[in-house]
Formats: structure tokens, sequence, C-alpha cells
């Protein structure tokens, strides 16, 4: 396994590169990252000041079409002592590597061994259990599916469970059973068909449009373009097939909190209320599908968020925050 190495997000972050199993495309690659705490954080815990999460560790995932660059999110967690850590599964991001489909696998349960590398990166051992550290699971649209599948079939591992807008239900709810067996069909056959471009660029433009002028998130549209990615068959085969698994109930034992804006906005052509509700999913549609993940679910609301609830404009994401901790709180304090 690799050394640690300076990041591309400057002096806070190092990562790390996790070798992988190779597929029909070649060498396959998934990256850590790490936050490294603020000096004065290590100066209090030695004064004595043991802050609320000095014996946790977040692992985060991004979604589709993304990776990891929100300095902010990790800086919250480890203003609070945690250890923060993020990953760019294989074919994202960091991990992307040239003639490479990104994004592309047939199957979420693959990314087990990006998933396992991490762990064993982070010192918890492959299983993520080789640790006396608390584990929180933070994941973001189809990270949140991701983890949520995994942290079902691993039930003892996660400590908790924070979803960012997950992607648990097609936009289409009442449709998905209609198309599923058309595109499982399609993924057998022709599975790297991809389908027609529908995303106009109006999500990215409502980020560029409500960000922070004093902290401009900075995003490489190599890795994060202004249009989603293409989607192939075999990926979207997947993705139903992690929805109807939701959808028939999972047993994830680590309390979960689900953020989300407090509405939903169609997309097909650019108004100022893009700017103020999640335009990618029916919100309505994943707060129900929240209530199928596990016996603890917490569902926040927040009024003018967007789909990625942490790039809201400032008065929706200093809400979001402000829900996540009060969450948090309230987890470790019980814990």
């Amino acid at each position: 396994m690799a050394e640690w190495i300076p990041d591309i997000l400057g002096d806070e972050f190092e990562q790390r590169t996790l070798d992988l199993p190779t597929d029909d495309e070649g060498p396959v690659v998934a990256t850590l990252v790490r936050a490294l705490p603020s000096p004065h954080l290590w100066w209090q815990r030695a004064r004595g000041r043991r802050m609320l999460l000095h014996d946790v560790d977040v692992l985060y995932v991004h979604g589709w079409s993304d990776y990891f660059f929100q300095k902010r999110l990790a800086r919250f967690w480890t203003a609070r002592g945690a250890r923060f850590f993020a990953l760019d599964l294989r074919k994202y991001g960091r991990s992307l590597r040239d003639g490479q489909t990104p994004g592309y696998v047939t199957d979420l349960a693959t990314y087990d061994e990006d998933i396992a590398a991490a762990f064993e990166a982070m010192g918890r051992g492959a299983e993520g259990t080789a640790s006396e550290r608390r584990l929180v699971l933070l994941g973001h649209s189809t990270g949140g599916l991701t983890l949520s599948l995994w942290a079902s079939r691993h039930r003892g591992v996660a400590d908790a469970v924070i979803l960012n807008s997950p992607w648990l239900e097609f936009q289409v709810a009442a449709a998905r059973a209609a198309i599923a067996p058309m595109v499982e069909l399609q993924a057998r056959l022709r599975p790297l068909d991809a389908a027609p471009q529908v995303d106009l660029g109006f999500y990215s433009r409502a980020q560029a449009e409500v960000a922070d002028p004093d902290d401009p998130a900075e995003v490489d549209l190599r890795w994060r373009p202004m249009q989603t990615m293409a989607v192939h068959a075999g990926w979207l085969n997947a993705i139903l097939t992690g929805h109807r698994t939701v959808s028939a109930g999972l047993a994830i034992d680590a309390p979960v909190c689900v953020l989300l804006s407090a509405r939903s906005a169609t997309p097909t052509r650019w108004s100022e209320e893009l700017t103020r509700a999640d335009s990618v999913l029916v919100v309505d549609d994943i707060a129900r599908a929240a209530l199928h993940l596990g016996p603890s679910v917490t569902v926040e609301r927040i009024d003018g968020a967007l789909h990625d609830v942490f790039l809201s404009a400032r008065g929706a994401r200093t809400e979001a925050y402000r829900r996540m901790d009060r969450w948090v709180t309230g987890w470790r304090s019980a814990t």
C-alpha cells in the first residue's frame, strides 16, 4: 500500500492510493483522503479538554459524478476531535485512470473492496472492527445508497450512519418496477450502452449561484463536470437493484440520520427556485424510503437546501450543520 502524500486540497489534507484487484479495464485503485487536525486541537487535548468526538473515525463516500472536495465538511469533524477520512471510489476523482469508464460498476457490492482497503489504511483492519474507535459512515447521494447497503450487510461495524440526500429511490418511484426488467436485459446484452444526456447543468449552476465567496469550494471539472457523467446500462441496473433492496427493507443496526431538502424542483428550465431545492431527487420519496433502512432513523428536512445540503446557500447550509451537530451530540452523549 502506498504512503500518505500531500493532497490537492492543500496542507490540511493527505491522500493515499489503495490498490484493488484489476478488472476488464485494467489496474484499479481507490484513493483515501485524510484531514489533518489543526495544531491547536492537539494542544487542547494535551491540556485535558477531551473533545466530544475524540474517539471517532468518520468515513465519507461521495455521490455520482463526484469526488471529495468539501474542506468545510472535514473541518466540522476535526474541530470536534474526530479523525476524518474521505474515499474517492474506483474510477472517480483521484482514482480515475486513463482508459477507464468513469464511475462504472455493475454491482454496488463491488465497493466492499474499496471500503475494506480504506479501513485497512485507517488502521481498522479490513473488516473495520480492529479498533476501539467508534465508526461513523457519512454518505452523499449514491454514496449514501452504497453505504446503506454496506452497513446492512455488515451489521455491528458502524456505530452511526449519516446520509446527505441519499439516493434511496428512483426519481420516478412508481415506474421503477416497470423499467427495471428492461434495464436488466440491456445490462446483460449491452452493459456499456449509454442513456441520452438529460442533465442541463442546472444543479451545478445552482451551486455556483449560492457559493460562499468567503470560503468557495474549488471543484475540478474533470472529476465533477457541469453535466453528469454518462449513465451506462450496467451501472443503472446496479442502482435499481440497490433501490429494490432498500424498498424490501434493510437491517442497519446503527442509528441513522438522513438530511434532506424540504422540497424538490424539476430542472427542465432555469429558475431561482433551483437554488433553494433538491433538483436531483424527489425528496418526499427519499424520506419515505429512509424508513426502510433500519429501526432507528431520524429524517431532517432543511428548508432551502440543495441536493448536497452542505453546498447550499449560507442559511440552509448553516442549518444543515446545526442539525447534524445536534444529532451527533445526542448520539455521542448516549453511547
